[in-house]
């Protein structure tokens, strides 16, 4: 089924809908990656493919989402709902930027990872989300009866625009969150000088595409921490899981504890302090120097134990 609901008369400012209906939950649902296409190169998601059940494919949610309208989903999502939405994708010819876009409305749950390296937008659930979620945080909703979730990165950049956040406090450009929920890509594309202070473990993709800017985990994160990070700091005051840094262009990335195996596979530049970690070669674990012991200190660290890799 495809339908767009237009704008009625008097209804000056109200964006078009557009309806997806299923019977049971679809995966990577207005993603704007469409499941990593540059990997499979469409093997396991094409945006000319249909949704089951509709006539509208993959592609038009995406391409109506980035005209500012808004989707509604007649059901249950499933995993990977708005993956790096808000973004121009340099992969899909774009300009690799932020871009302004409509929303999504739930009218069921939400499977994992929704909303990851998501970056402009809102998402409105009716039932319940899954977690590990994406670079969200819950805002009191403008709509009664949905739950809200913003961008962890659009609000540090952009402010609440009215929001009153949920679990979370924000003063100026530091963002302080303890929700009490584990996500996933905190941070992402992060461009401005700011701090984001996660309390709590989190899990994929800490600081993906970060390129200014601090983010600091106070527990463990999980798989391909500091994955493509371009400048700014990834602090975790824990371990890390493996790949660390992986495909890393420049940056920091400090772990407080063990960075996992297959540490800096594919690093260019860039620094990394941890007290234990498995590199790649190149790659390698080197002594500290005063300027390595004085950027840990700088951050609240004793640089006993620490080691450098690169």
């Amino acid at each position: 089924m495809f339908k767009i609901f237009g704008r009625k008369s008097g209804d000056k400012g109200k964006r078009e809908f557009l309806e997806i209906e299923v019977t049971e939950p679809v995966d990577c649902l207005a993603d704007f990656t469409f499941n990593f296409h540059w990997q499979h190169k469409g093997e396991k998601l094409d945006p000319s493919w249909k949704i089951p059940g509709n006539d509208l494919t993959f592609g038009a949610v995406v391409e109506h989402l980035k005209t500012q309208g808004n989707v509604r989903i007649n059901g249950d999502a499933g995993h990977r709902l708005a993956s790096s939405m808000g973004v121009d994708l340099q992969y899909f010819g774009g300009t690799g930027n932020d871009i302004p876009v409509g929303d999504i409305y739930v009218e069921g749950d939400v499977d994992t990872r929704m909303g990851i390296s998501m970056t402009r937008g809102s998402i409105y659930v009716k039932g319940k989300v899954a977690e590990p979620m994406g670079n969200l945080i819950e805002v009191k909703s403008r709509h009664k009866g949905y739950r809200q979730f913003r961008s962890i990165t659009d609000i540090v950049t952009n402010g609440t625009g009215g929001n009153k956040v949920l679990g979370c406090q924000l003063a100026g450009k530091k963002f302080i969150i303890d929700d009490g929920t584990v996500k996933d890509t905190v941070g992402a594309r992060l461009d401005v000088d700011a701090e984001i202070f996660k309390k709590g473990d989190v899990d994929l993709s800490t600081g993906i595409l970060m390129r200014k800017g601090t983010v600091w985990i106070n527990g463990n994160a999980g798989k391909n921490t500091g994955a493509l990070l371009n400048g700014g700091k990834v602090i975790i005051n824990g371990n890390t899981d493996d790949f660390t840094a992986i495909d890393m262009i420049k940056g920091t990335i400090i772990i407080r504890g063990n960075a996992g195996k297959f540490l800096a596979a594919n690093k260019k530049t860039g620094i990394i302090l941890a007290k234990n970690g498995n590199p790649i070669p190149p790659a390698e674990e080197k002594t500290l120097q005063s300027a390595d012991q004085q950027l840990l200190i700088a951050q609240g660290f004793k640089s006993t134990g620490f080691k450098k890799f690169e």
